[in-house]
């Protein structure tokens, strides 16, 4: 089951951070910890396809929801991605209604996209899995999430949001802040109001949004907004401020 997918219907909040080490004892890590999902970031983390798979496996053991973060929207790496076994895709640069459709027929089996067919991968249990169920029910099995991240994407969301397939709206403010003029100033009021927009829109149309934060405070920020899916800074990063605040203490 894809508990992801299930939650967000239920209206609920989830928490997740974006993971860079490609170690599966931080997925576990995470899991034990309480986050919801982790992000396995093959676009800006060293991710190669086997070693996303070893995270899929982790994820799933310890029962915490895998989300893979692909490269771009290419045919070809979605195909990867969802073939050993990932239920979660997040994709980059989603900028234009024609950019979603081309992103729900990599996603999607025949009749509502071109997905590639086989069975003998992960995601049917090496042919463990019937094609009759793989293919059947793969389509209602898989999230799609995307990645609004500069102004085009703005501009353009309201005919993108009406794309059948589209799950979550997921709002980078890092690229967004760039797109605005400001690189790096998330909190710019430019920045924050055009999220704030692209949210009222979203939900208009039944969309989940889900957005990047590193602090508690915007978490609930966002939250109280109407976020669910809530991105919570990455890996090396909590790693890297929790050593810092022992060595501070200490040393």
């Amino acid at each position: 089951m894809n508990n992801l997918q299930k939650s967000l219907g239920e209206g609920k909040t989830l928490v997740g951070p974006f993971c860079k080490l490609q170690d599966p004892a931080i997925v576990e890590i995470a899991a034990f910890s309480g986050f919801d999902f982790v992000i396995i970031d093959m676009e800006h983390g060293p991710y190669s396809i086997e070693s996303a798979q070893n995270m899929i496996r982790a994820a799933e053991a310890k029962g915490i929801t895998p989300v893979v973060r692909v490269t771009e929207n290419s045919e070809t790496l979605i195909l990867r991605t969802l073939d050993i076994g990932a239920k979660c895709i997040q994709v980059p640069q989603i900028c234009t209604k024609a950019d979603a459709d081309k992103l729900v027929k990599s996603t999607k089996f025949y009749p509502k996209g071109e997905r590639g067919m086989c069975r003998y991968v992960r995601a049917a249990e090496y042919t463990n899995i019937s094609g009759a169920d793989h293919f059947g029910k793969a389509n209602d099995s898989v999230t799609t999430i995307i990645h609004i991240e500069g102004m085009e994407g703005i501009e353009n969301l309201e005919e993108i949001v009406q794309v059948d397939g589209i799950d979550v709206i997921f709002l980078g403010p890092y690229d967004l802040s760039q797109s605005c003029g400001v690189p790096g100033q998330v909190n710019d009021p430019k920045v924050v109001d055009a999220m704030k927009a692209a949210v009222e829109t979203a939900k208009k149309y039944g969309k989940s949004v889900g957005t990047f934060t590193e602090s508690p405070e915007k978490a609930k920020m966002w939250k109280e907004i109407g976020v669910q899916y809530i991105s919570y800074a990455v890996d090396v990063g909590i790693v890297m401020n929790a050593f810092k605040e022992i060595t501070s203490q200490v040393k």
